[in-house]
Parts: C-alpha cells; structure tokens; sequence
C-alpha cells in the first residue's frame, strides 16, 4: 500500500503562544504553546490549535496550584488518563479521594465521575489525555467530596455553562513555565 507523506504543520507565533496551522505534524515546547487559564496557579497548556481539536483525543498540561481544582466534578463518554509529572493533588473519583504524587498515573474509563485538584506546597503538573471518538457527553453530579474543593454543583446538570457559572472566566495568554515553587 502506498503512503502519502503527512506534511508538517506550520507554528505560527501568537501573543498568546504558538499555535500550529493545519492538519500536520508539529513540535512545539509547552512553554511556547497557547494556554488557557484563570490566573499564574490554575491554567492548561493546549497543543490543539486555537482551541480546535485533535480528532481522536485531547491533551493537555494542567498546573494545579494548592487546592485547586482541574475543573468541576464530571463523569464523559471518553475515557481519560491523567499522569502527575510534578507536585502533589487530591484525585475525586467516584466520591472517594484518593492523594496522588508525582508520576501516579490514573486511568478513568468512560463515565466515571472525578476532578483532580492541587494539594501540597508548590503547583501540581498533570498531564491530561482524553478520548473524543466516543462523543462529548459530559455530566456533572453533584458531590459532597468534591464540593469541600469548590469542584462541584449543587444539583446534577448536563449544562457546561451552568456547571461553571460561578468560576471565572477562562483567559487565553502566555503563562509561567516552568511554574514557580
């Protein structure tokens, strides 16, 4: 079978990262990569484009500061893996807490309810995969353990936009990398 060479995608320097453009391969550094977050300790470097997707997964760097949370409680359709390259946090999963440290690896087949959250002195680094071929699914129950973190509803809902009404707004931009301890 003959193979079509894949061509590489072109970075293109942004204000708020580089970014690449088009279908291709790529090598970007996670400290160049546009990021998203709400402030110097809680934010995600995305390697997809302008917030495009990957077509059959997600990936993401997560640094967690001390209690806080990855995102509300949820269960998806996808399953996810999640594995701590730096720090320490606190993993939701299914209503119980279970701590984790550096290199745990946590694997969330799909439909299972969690959040990680920042625990210990310094950020937390995850690294965050997630499968998007099963659908985007997505449901946030409510949780009497994720909500002593601030990662939960009050009430079940399927609405994004309700799940995080009381958070702030996400702001795309260049943030620490590496995060200071």
């Amino acid at each position: 079978m003959a193979r079509t060479p894949v061509p590489e995608a072109q970075l293109t320097d942004t204000e708020i990262g580089k970014k690449p453009e088009g279908d291709g391969w790529f090598v970007v550094n996670v400290g160049d990569a546009v990021a998203m977050g709400i402030s110097d300790d809680l934010y995600g470097v995305i390697f997809e484009g302008q917030f495009g997707g990957f077509p059959h997964f997600g990936m993401n760097v997560r640094v967690l500061g001390p209690g806080k949370p990855a995102a509300m409680y949820h269960a998806e359709s996808g399953q996810e893996a999640f594995l701590v390259l730096q720090g320490e946090a606190v993993l939701i999963v299914e209503d119980e807490e279970r701590p984790l440290r550096q290199w745990d690896f946590v694997h969330c087949p799909p439909n299972t309810a969690h959040v990680i959250v920042g625990a210990g002195d310094g950020p937390c680094i995850v690294l965050m995969v997630g499968a998007r071929i099963a659908g985007r699914e997505l449901v946030f129950p409510a949780s009497e353990t994720a909500r002593k973190y601030g990662a939960s509803v009050d009430e079940d809902t399927e609405d994004r936009a309700t799940a995080y009404a009381g958070w702030p707004q996400l702001r795309p931009g260049r943030f620490p990398w590496p995060p200071e301890a």
